[in-house]
């Protein structure tokens, strides 16, 4: 059986364990529960949110700022930030972020003079920063509050602390690598090098960032029904960001709600989950598809003109 039919087979059963996870999740609710509950949240909230959201998606342009100086291009920043916007506003509900968010990636950086090889270096590249940050933002959560981390996670007071030394150990070490670390690693035909120190550095800390900001986003909704701190909105964020990413779902949906219920308890209204997707994935979907759609207009309208150009010449 080919590699294909089993990476289909696997993301088909995700899909499907993500549809069990949301239909045990919204049949213990009638409808009219869901959008009342969704309706409670006061409009500064949800409009805070969004802010978060928009600071989120910000951060995420300044991951591929990064990639582009690390592989030695030169583009302006309004160009990177539409054509991360698109990809990743897409690649978050498409999911196999690296697949689909790399192949609109790759239709924009591609018009613009970069190679197959440069592009795969940014999708890495992005994708590096999406670990780093992770790591980093646990590895902060742990060590700030490890009674919490302990109450969340089921470890010891002292488990926690190690694991969060470990995290912040595991950034620092990415970065001291690239101080250290000279010289290139070939992976199949394609070279890839570390990125300078400066650049390392900033990966981890747009990394944070961006995840900050999506857990204010979330924290913003949460609060709207129970207490809850933003630590802790942090730390249950974090550990359902890696569950999604390793069960492949598609936009980690039924996935991410049911991970961030299970380590929140309560304080995870049904309403403010759903409102959480509905603002960071539902809603820059739509702006994505017409700038995809508006980019590959342009593109078609300027190869017809250069085909007519060049048969009247």
């Amino acid at each position: 059986m080919s590699r294909k039919i089993l990476a289909r087979l696997f993301i088909a059963a995700g899909i499907c364990v993500a549809g069990w996870l949301i239909y045990r999740t919204l049949s213990q609710h009638s409808f009219h529960e869901i959008a009342g509950s969704i309706m409670r949240i006061p409009a500064r909230n949800l409009v805070v949110g969004i802010g978060f959201v928009f600071l989120s998606y910000f951060c995420l342009t300044l991951f591929d700022t990064l990639a582009i100086r690390y592989v030695g291009r030169k583009l302006a920043y309004p160009q990177i930030a539409i054509a991360s916007f698109t990809s990743l506003s897409i690649g978050h509900n498409v999911g196999g972020a690296a697949l689909s968010s790399g192949a609109v990636r790759y239709r924009f950086y591609s018009r613009w003079g970069l190679s197959a090889e440069e592009v795969a270096k940014v999708i890495l590249f992005c994708g590096v920063t999406v670990g780093l940050g992770l790591v980093a933002l646990a590895g902060l959560c742990f060590l700030i509050v490890p009674s919490g981390a302990a109450r969340l996670t089921g470890f010891s007071t002292t488990g926690a602390f190690l694991l969060g030394t470990a995290c912040i150990a595991a950034a620092a070490g990415y970065v001291l690598l690239a101080y250290f670390l000279r010289g290139s690693v070939r992976i199949f035909r394609w070279t890839f090098e570390m990125p300078s120190v400066g650049i390392a550095a900033l990966q981890v800390v747009v990394g944070v960032a961006n995840f900050l900001c999506v857990s204010a986003a979330l924290h913003q909704l949460l609060s709207a029904f129970e207490e809850v701190s933003f630590i802790d909105t942090a730390m249950a964020y974090v550990g359902a960001g890696v569950t999604a990413i390793v069960s492949h779902v598609p936009g980690g949906i039924g996935v991410l709600e049911a991970t961030i219920a299970f380590l929140l308890g309560s304080s995870a209204s049904l309403g403010a989950l759903i409102a959480f997707r509905a603002i960071y994935f539902f809603l820059p979907l739509p702006l994505g598809l017409i700038s995809l759609s508006v980019a590959e207009f342009v593109a078609r309208r300027d190869e017809e003109k250069s085909l007519v150009s060049k048969a009247k010449s």
